[in-house]
């Protein structure tokens, strides 16, 4: 151990003092502190070694975002968009579409039920639309379950002393807010529902070059960070964050 953390030393003293002489090949050196192994398993990217189609969870909900049956994939794009283009452009809002979704409904149902005694026929019985209360109950986990998850990530985050994580989040989310301030909710959903049935398969097709580019730009912004690091962050006091005990 003594060994290779005087090698460590004698590789940091020479790439700095390279690095004052040639400073626009100071990226090569910021890497090399914590990050041989980071830099080996991001020759995939965020270092996954199983297929994209593992990744996503497999089963059916794997293949409409792979398209592995280009007519159900279509289908569910083809649906999202038709909602997206009535609430969105044609500007439906829910309630008047279920309104007019269940008087078409009833008038179906009218009809057959009538049809028979027009034609002097015994009357159908009309087949009864019964949701099952399973659904309902596994859809509220499912949400809520989602919702303590994501709490408790950004509790983490807040509570955890890594300071560029937290920073990572609080940019993503006002990211976000920005974007929610161009848009509303819908269309947010729907660009994310799009993206979703997009980039998978993109990625799937094309993950040599995309690995190959997402691995230049994290070193980049890793470069960039450092400096940052350097000379606003490191200066900032780190606070310990503690639970207190309950006696």
């Amino acid at each position: 151990m003594p060994e290779k953390i005087t090698a460590e030393k004698l590789i940091n003293n020479l790439v700095e003092t390279f690095a004052e002489t040639v400073p626009k090949k100071k990226s090569v050196s910021f890497f090399e502190e914590e990050n041989k192994s980071v830099t080996s398993r991001l020759n995939r990217l965020f270092g996954r070694q199983k297929p994209i189609h593992h990744l996503l969870g497999g089963g059916k909900s794997a293949d409409v975002l792979l398209w592995r049956n280009k007519k159900i994939s279509a289908g569910v794009l083809i649906g999202a968009t038709a909602i997206w283009v009535l609430f969105e452009l044609l500007n439906y809002n829910f309630l008047s579409l279920v309104c007019y979704a269940v008087v078409l409904g009833m008038l179906a149902q009218f009809v057959w039920t009538n049809a028979s005694g027009l034609i002097n026929r015994a009357p159908s019985q009309v087949p009864r639309l019964v949701l099952p209360k399973d659904i309902f109950v596994s859809i509220g986990r499912s949400i809520g379950s989602e919702v303590n998850r994501d709490l408790q990530f950004l509790q983490d985050v807040s509570c955890g002393g890594n300071l560029k994580k937290f920073l990572v989040v609080v940019a993503s989310l006002l990211v976000a807010a920005i974007i929610g301030s161009w848009c509303n909710f819908l269309t947010v959903i729907y660009i994310g529902f799009v993206a979703a049935h997009t980039l998978p398969v993109l990625y799937e097709r094309y993950d040599d070059e995309v690995d190959d580019f997402v691995h230049m730009a994290l070193d980049q912004l890793q470069y960039n960070y450092r400096k940052l690091d350097a000379g606003f962050l490191s200066k900032i006091p780190k606070g310990k964050f503690k639970g207190k005990k309950h006696e």
